[in-house]
């Protein structure tokens, strides 16, 4: 399979601290990657990059044959197939669900009103929450908020979604709704890089599994091989001791 997203030799810096050290990754269409790795290790910071939130300070990114990197291209224009979910909801709190979910489709990329709504209305029915369209997001529980923050992202009917630790700000019995929309999305063949402390989720999940330490990618292979066998030591302390936390 052609790759729909290639990051080469990606650096990126806040100071004097390298955070990521020259990431290579390719994911391939209907892929899903799990980055694990200890808080601070470069995952979220990798997932900014990849969709110029945050510029990088060197490197390539290639989105469906397209460098967004380059000189003179539109980066809006291609982050638009790029879908971003934060661990904060960052929805608007003085619109309701309906509207947050409208907005970026009807401004970035111009869609009436009537067929933005009846978009936004089928993906909310999808996820169990159209009887939520017309309320504003401190009436939700934290679960509704993080799917309605990913049906906003899906509104804009992206090519890659990008999931950065979606669940670590909810409550645990609020964690198994949130990862069923997401287990749902890559039944139907999202591409997907998801930042996650869920490593059973992640086993469950993820067609290739990248153990992030120190800004560089120190290992990566399917998750059967990673969380049985890894073959870099550092991979290994680091799933024993979530193994000793109970947390796999």
């Amino acid at each position: 399979m052609s790759a729909v997203l290639v990051l080469e030799g990606i650096r990126k810096s806040f100071g004097e601290n390298e955070v990521l050290k020259g990431i290579d990754l390719e994911v391939a269409a209907h892929e899903v990657v799990c980055l694990i790795g200890a808080s601070g290790s470069g995952k979220s910071t990798l997932l900014r990059c990849t969709n110029l939130v945050e510029p990088i300070d060197a490197g390539r990114v290639v989105v469906e044959g397209e460098e967004i990197t380059a000189a003179g291209v539109d980066a809006n224009r291609v982050r638009r197939r790029i879908g971003i979910v934060y661990q904060s909801f960052n929805l608007f709190p003085h619109m309701t669900v309906l509207r947050n979910i409208t907005l970026a489709p009807r401004e970035a990329l111009k869609m009436d009103r009537k067929a933005a709504e009846e978009h936004a209305i089928s993906l909310l029915a999808r996820f169990g929450l159209a009887d939520r369209k017309d309320e504003y997001p401190d009436r939700l529980s934290g679960g509704q908020q993080q799917r309605v923050a990913i049906v906003r992202a899906l509104a804009m009917r992206p090519s890659i979604m990008l999931l950065d630790e979606v669940t670590s700000a909810l409550d645990p019995e609020l964690v198994a709704e949130v990862l069923n929309v997401i287990r749902e999305l890559a039944r139907e063949g999202m591409t997907m890089i998801i930042a996650t402390h869920e490593m059973g989720f992640a086993r469950d999940i993820a067609d290739r599994v990248c153990f992030l330490e120190g800004g560089r990618i120190l290992e990566q292979g399917p998750p059967e091989k990673i969380f049985s066998s890894p073959e870099n030591p550092r991979t290994a302390r680091f799933l024993r001791r979530i193994i000793e936390a109970g947390r796999l």
